[in-house]
């Protein structure tokens, strides 16, 4: 048999033409993409900015060639070598750029799914008089181009969780800031809602401030705290506990009338901690810890300062 015939196939009993193996058929798109490649190409192009999808039309003309080829001869490589690294690379990429806002991750996919139309519709050209070849060739074509789709789609949602996580903590540190009022003493002011993830954070944050300032003393406030119930309590004790194996003591100040009758309710022991009822006791309380006193003086401007040498 020569190679045009392994190419087209084989001709049955009845004169009718039979589909080529999968590894020649594919074989055979792989060269028919990549010989036709400008006029595909071009075709993807135009069909993009007929339809509003060309994410490149903020790039220059040479750099939108020197995109779209680098995209459809990876797309093409896939089918060829049957494994996506490249197209997972450039879903990365693509991914990093819908995130920093330099395009839109929906005109991006549209366009994707213009360039598998557009190959598709070469696919029935090249096949137009041969319909089993047609089928077979979009069984081979098909399957591929949908995994990139889902490799694109699976890398755009990853960079979002990622950017969410991202916000997610951010947000966290700036609700739950450790402030140094002076030195060895700190104040924590807790707002919001408290769950394992963020008692976990509160912890750690201040137990780094606690060894970066070398604390004695931590006031940490709860007024802002929505609700506290049993758990929210555990996690406060803990967080107590940590701090009291740096050598700190915790003072927890802000409980309400409210809260307090729920913790009582619940059945939840704070007898390890030191309550005062507001932030300024708190401090106050802290001082005479640390040794400190007021000077008497003008009110404005009356300098705390230690007692005795620490």
């Amino acid at each position: 048999m020569t190679t045009t015939a392994k190419a087209r196939g084989s001709t049955g009993r009845n004169g009718s033409s039979t589909a080529a193996s999968p590894g020649t058929l594919k074989e055979e798109l792989v060269a028919y993409l990549r010989r036709d490649r400008e006029e595909l190409r071009g075709e993807w192009v135009r069909a993009m900015a007929a339809s509003g999808d060309l994410w490149l039309d903020s790039l220059t003309a040479r750099e939108q060639e020197l995109e779209s080829v680098k995209i459809y001869n990876t797309c093409v490589d896939c089918l060829d070598s049957g494994s996506y690294p490249g197209a997972e690379e450039f879903a990365g990429q693509m991914a990093r750029r819908v995130a920093v806002g330099a395009m839109s991750s929906e005109r991006f996919l549209g366009g994707m799914l213009t360039l598998r139309d557009v190959c598709g519709r070469g696919l029935f050209r090249r096949f137009a008089k041969e319909p089993d070849r047609l089928n077979a060739a979009l069984g081979v074509f098909e399957p591929v181009v949908n995994r990139i789709l889902v490799i694109v789609a699976m890398a755009f949602n990853t960079e979002r969780e990622r950017l969410v996580r991202l916000q997610q903590e951010a947000i966290r540190e700036l609700s739950t800031p450790v402030l140094q009022v002076r030195d060895r003493l700190l104040i924590l002011p807790i707002i919001g809602l408290i769950d394992s993830e963020r008692a976990r954070q509160l912890t750690e944050q201040l137990l780094d401030a606690i060894r970066r300032f070398r604390a004695r003393v931590v006031v940490m406030d709860i007024t802002g705290v929505a609700a506290v119930d049993s758990k929210v309590a555990n996690h406060l004790i803990q967080t107590v506990d940590a701090a009291r194996l740096l050598g700190t003591i915790v003072i927890l100040t802000g409980v309400s009338p409210a809260t307090a009758q729920t913790i009582v309710t619940v059945g939840v022991d704070l007898s390890r901690m030191q309550t005062v009822g507001d932030l300024q006791g708190g401090i106050e309380v802290a001082d005479r810890l640390l040794g400190y006193r007021v000077i008497a003086g003008d009110p404005g401007e009356a300098p705390i300062v230690p007692a005795t040498v620490a």
